[in-house]
């Protein structure tokens, strides 16, 4: 099966149609992809604890459960784990 075979692969949310092609998409894309993302907030994390806002980080974190500008950040990151699945699956 194709991964671009389902006419409805982008109509959903971002969570949604990531969840979608990971389904289907080959597992070692999407691993090395999650990987990668997994990686990036290793390096913020730690970049944080360097810093000394570890603290305040976890009570940011607790505190925008709701947060629109969070929502948006989340979705640019499931979006761009689709895109760069789906581009090397081509």
């Amino acid at each position: 099966m194709n991964i671009f075979d389902d006419d409805d692969a982008f109509v959903g949310t971002p969570k949604s149609n990531y969840f979608s092609i990971a389904k289907t998409a080959n597992q070692n894309i999407v691993e090395m992809e999650l990987e990668k993302m997994f990686r990036r907030f290793a390096v913020a994390e730690k970049m944080l604890e360097e810093r000394g806002l570890e603290e305040e980080h976890e009570k940011l974190i607790k505190s925008t459960i709701i947060d629109k500008e969070i929502d948006d950040r989340v979705n640019s990151l499931f979006i761009e784990l689709v895109g760069n699945i789906v581009t090397q699956c081509e």
